[in-house]
């Protein structure tokens, strides 16, 4: 896999940890764990925006962590499971690896001071 997305699978899973510690955090230490998850998070998706093109790379993230966000209020927050939610998931899911396998192989060009 390009290093390029496995940062954005990998800002993706501090996606899905800063929006969970945005509904449960209630203590600073917890509050301090989001907002430093939001800046791994966006760090990690600027620096593959760098070599990905953006659109792509934006919404791959958006979708993994949509995905895993609603899998992880089913799995560990008792919210209630519809196999509706599960077959939508599916389907944001095939469409994120479309857009990842419709990505050109070809690295962003930037000016060239990059």
């Amino acid at each position: 896999m390009n290093k390029e997305w496995l940062k954005i699978f990998i800002a993706a899973l501090f996606e899905v940890m800063w929006v969970i510690g945005l509904k449960h955090a209630s203590s600073p230490l917890e509050w301090a764990g989001t907002v430093l998850a939001i800046i791994i998070s966006f760090y990690l998706l600027i620096m593959a925006g760098r070599h990905v093109a953006v659109g792509t790379a934006y919404a791959v993230f958006v979708g993994l962590g949509t995905a895993g966000t609603v899998l992880s209020d089913i799995l560990f927050f008792g919210e209630e499971f519809q196999w509706l939610k599960i077959v939508l998931i599916l389907v944001l899911l095939a469409g994120v690896i479309g857009l990842k396998g419709a990505a050109p192989n070809d690295k962003v060009q930037r000016g060239a001071s990059s």
